[in-house]
């Protein structure tokens, strides 16, 4: 007979040092895991999905031990995961955390979805307004004034 006071979730080892972040849509982990590249580290890493959030509904989480994100890596998980935090983890203890903030302009870290825009065409940094109309968030090219969706956003 099992015990009505049985444990219902699962344990991860805390990291030593590195970066969680928490509270991305679970429906934008995939995405935040390839936009950073977190599958070419040697370091380990661990995530989670659709698990349950008071505050979201489902969430997503990752642990990746001794990397800690520079801002433009911390602008592109803005873009695409606005609702996520940041936890610096030193020595096993928590130094900081922080929400992502939506930058109000990017560069050099979103490729324009314009094919005849000058950036695909000659070596000019990217440059985007960041328009956020209500939870609709897209980019506006400096250059070529053509809008990206989010959905649409190809990261270099």
């Amino acid at each position: 007979m099992e015990s009505t006071n049985q444990r219902k979730e699962l344990k991860v080892s805390a990291i030593e040092n590195g970066t969680v972040i928490d509270h991305i849509p679970a429906q934008s982990l995939f995405r935040v895991i390839r936009i950073l590249r977190l599958d070419r580290l040697e370091d380990q890493i661990l995530f989670g999905t659709n698990l349950d959030s008071k505050k979201y509904g489902k969430k997503g989480i990752i642990k990746v031990s001794n990397v800690f994100f520079k801002s433009e890596e911390i602008n592109k998980i803005a873009l695409v995961a606005p609702t996520a935090t940041l936890i610096v983890i030193k020595n096993y203890q928590v130094v900081s955390k922080t929400q992502v903030e939506i930058p109000k302009h990017v560069e050099k870290i979103v490729k324009c979805f314009n094919p005849n825009c000058i950036t695909n065409h000659e070596n000019i940094p990217t440059k985007f307004d960041v328009i956020l109309e209500g939870d609709t968030l897209k980019l506006s090219c400096y250059y070529c004034e053509k809008t990206t969706s989010k959905e649409d956003m190809v990261f270099l």
